[in-house]
């Protein structure tokens, strides 16, 4: 008896032992019984992953939308990641409580519908990634072409395509997922392949193109660009004036490194249980949290990283920025006007600046009741 996985969801094969599709976590009659305590960590874990990963991705999906200055052709592709994070979460109520009840209870249509939003979304996360790491080679290698492409219009429409490509990537999914009775009475969610070979050839089929290619692309477009960086490094004034795209690009950067960080030991596992014996079921279930915890840690990333993903967050958790409608960048100014005025003395200033219902911006003296 196999038991089968796609990113958490447990099923039951009653074929002979084969090659195991994705998530497989082996034959649980090889294994001694699960400890009592996984049935209560393993699911709280997923707990904890889901609110993480469902509220900062709320936050950056609502950042973008909400502020003008956050519409830029990076922030629209990071909004569609983010969306994808976002359903990708969805999935975890259901993994979570089929991880503790050791069944599948939710039927066959919901069996085929988790799934498949689960593939789709882990497909759309990786073509984001690879996406973004394509326009951080046109900023930086092409900075002239980089006004033609890079447009939030543009975006949009490739952001439409990564879909499109991910619903054909997984269309084995909504095609052979399906439930199936299980040795002990219940009910599982599995993939039912007319040939037992085909779930070797499955996991070998996501492998390749939910992993592989995509990092080998963006390893391409990241060697491009630090070959260019360092050709025009010499130049005067160059590294002044790209600062800003040198910051996004490290900002993109480090979302990918996390994200191989969390999903190559899942993929390893996938490998291992396929072409040689699967790992304990409980360590597997710890790799698939990993790979699920990648969707929570990318608004944290943001966050650290991105001064105006920062300002937007702080803004979301700290109301009283929002008092007479100022935003960020204005309450920056008025520091940097008080500041102004300590060092040169009210002299310095116009008569007009110095009134309370008056702030600096960019220097220029303009009422609080200026709509920007």
């Amino acid at each position: 008896m196999d038991v089968l996985m796609f990113n958490g969801t447990a099923g039951y094969d009653t074929s002979p032992p084969t090659g195991l599709p994705l998530n497989a976590t082996g034959d649980y009659k090889d294994y001694e019984p699960e400890p009592d305590a996984s049935k209560i960590i393993i699911p709280s874990i997923y707990a904890l992953v889901c609110c993480v990963g469902v509220t900062g991705n709320a936050m950056v999906i609502y950042v973008i939308l909400k502020y003008a200055k956050m519409k830029t052709a990076t922030n629209i592709y990071i909004l569609n990641l983010a969306i994808a994070d976002e359903l990708f979460m969805l999935s975890v109520p259901f993994l979570a409580t089929s991880a503790a009840v050791h069944h599948w209870p939710f039927g066959s249509l919901m069996c085929r519908l988790v799934l498949s939003v689960d593939g789709i979304n882990m497909f759309t996360s990786i073509f984001c990634l690879t996406v973004l790491s394509v326009d951080r080679y046109i900023a930086v290698v092409h900075p002239i072409k980089a006004a033609r492409y890079r447009r939030p219009a543009v975006a949009k429409v490739v952001n439409v395509c990564v879909w499109g490509l991910s619903l054909v990537v997984i269309m084995p999914i909504i095609v052979f997922a399906d439930t199936v009775p299980a040795e002990d009475g219940g009910v599982n969610c599995n993939f039912l392949w007319p040939e037992a070979s085909w779930s070797e050839v499955f996991v070998v089929y996501t492998f390749l193109l939910g992993f592989l290619l995509p990092v080998a692309a963006i390893c391409l477009c990241y060697c491009l660009i630090v070959v260019r960086m360092r050709a025009v490094g010499l130049k005067a004034g160059w590294l002044q004036r790209r600062r800003s795209e040198k910051k996004i690009t490290r900002m993109v950067l480090l979302v990918v490194a996390v994200f191989i960080v969390c999903w190559m030991p899942f993929y390893i596992v996938q490998l291992v249980s396929v072409f040689r014996r699967p790992p304990d079921p409980v360590v597997t279930q710890l790799f698939v949290i990993l790979s699920y915890a990648n969707s929570g840690a990318n608004p944290i990333l943001y966050g650290f990283v991105s001064d105006n993903f920062r300002r937007s967050f702080q803004r979301i958790v700290c109301f009283r920025w929002l008092e007479n409608g100022l935003d960020a960048e204005q309450v920056d100014y008025c520091a940097v006007a008080l500041r102004r005025q300590a060092t040169l003395g009210p002299q310095d200033f116009p008569r007009d600046c110095l009134a309370s219902d008056m702030v600096f911006r960019n220097g220029t003296c303009t009422s609080r009741t200026t709509t920007l």
